[in-house]
């Protein structure tokens, strides 16, 4: 299967630079996975188009203000200070670092992408903010701008990283942070911090939207996944069976297990909302015998593209996806290829805005 088979034209201007002013605003495709019937509606009647013994799975990851920008040092052991003329010769020029993934607290490692890629070298020293209030060292040099570094033992580190730190905004938004991206890049239900990317199909939802919900007597449960450098990392190979996922924390509590268990035993549907939800309640199944959602966590990498046999969700709630991505060939994959590629350039036609800050789709 080609990377290829996976295009599909988009038009600059359709690409969402701004979120909509009213989250619940959006506009919505539905799609028929049976017959392929495309409906455009509003995702503000969401709620009404649940069954009443649906369960709603969210994915409550918080965003953190990943993206640094530094100062490159060398590798001396001692900062320079950057208000001091004679250091003016020592340091190398700014870095940029997009913390994808920690590894280990204690020392404190976190796997990351570098800027300028091809000059950060093992050893090096970096330092960020007007005093250097954090410092750390290269570890460790990985392919396209990956690294691993080692921050110096501070106080508060996440503190630190909330006041020095930019909202790490997707790529194809071409426009600088700003205050209110700290706000409206995050899910209204948004608790456990760790991603690098919203999951951008909660970005929908308000709290009046919830409430609606659960009016209706449908039952809602959460679950995390961190969202980490894969979000970030095209497909660099032309056959998709060659590709492989970065791996990605990920948490599922006793009671949301409980949930997701007693719904598949009762035959009612699981509404997954986003790729990353799918992603790890499908992970979760496989790894036990019989497919029963076990309460724990662990690192996920399952990679879900035609072929895929589905075990747990039945529906999905979506943004839409960048052409040739591993988000675009999970929905394709539970939809079918044709059915969702005709699905999105009905959507370019019918001027849908797409990805992060765009419009949604509910595939049922």
């Amino acid at each position: 299967m080609l990377v290829s088979d996976f295009h599909y034209d988009l038009p600059e201007e359709q690409i969402a630079q701004e979120p909509l002013a009213d989250r619940g605003g959006s506009r919505m495709l539905r799609l028929d996975r049976a017959t392929g019937r495309v409906t455009d509606d509003a995702f503000r009647d969401f709620p009404d188009l649940l069954r009443p013994d649906d369960l709603l799975v969210l994915n409550n990851t918080r965003v953190f203000p990943a993206r640094l920008y530094g100062r490159r040092g060398g590798s001396r052991a001692q900062p320079p200070s950057p208000n001091n003329p004679a250091a003016r010769d020592f340091l190398q020029g700014t870095v940029e670092v997009l913390l994808t993934r920690q590894i280990n607290a204690e020392p404190n490692e976190w796997d990351c992408l570098v800027r300028p890629g091809r000059k950060i070298g093992v050893g090096e020293h970096l330092y960020f903010g007007e005093g250097s209030d954090l410092q750390a060292e290269v570890l460790a040099r990985g392919a396209f701008g990956e690294r691993r570094i080692r921050f110096e033992p501070v106080q508060e580190f996440f503190q630190i990283i909330e006041r020095l730190g930019h909202v790490p905004l997707p790529p194809y938004i071409s426009r600088a942070d700003r205050p209110a991206d700290q706000e409206r890049y995050q899910t209204v239900y948004a608790r456990e911090r760790g991603s690098v990317a919203a999951p951008t199909a909660g970005l929908h939802f308000t709290p009046a939207i919830l409430s609606r919900l659960r009016e209706r007597g449908i039952q809602i449960a959460e679950l995390t996944l961190h969202v980490g450098l894969g979000t970030f990392q095209p497909i660099r190979v032309q056959s998709v069976e060659e590709h492989r996922l970065h791996q990605e924390a990920y948490s599922i509590s006793p009671e949301t297990a409980e949930a997701v268990n007693r719904a598949r035993a009762e035959h009612r549907r699981i509404v997954a909302v986003g790729t990353t939800t799918v992603r790890t309640l499908e992970y979760a199944a496989t790894k036990s015998a019989d497919g029963r959602i076990e309460p724990g966590g662990g690192e996920a990498d399952l990679f879900i593209y035609p072929g895929y046999r589905f075990q747990v969700v039945g529906a999905i709630l979506t943004n839409f996806h960048l052409p040739e991505s591993t988000l675009l060939m999970l929905v394709c994959a539970f939809a079918g290829r044709e059915r969702v590629l005709d699905a999105y350039r009905h959507a370019v036609k019918q001027g849908y805005r797409f990805y992060s800050y765009g419009d949604c789709m509910f595939l049922e």
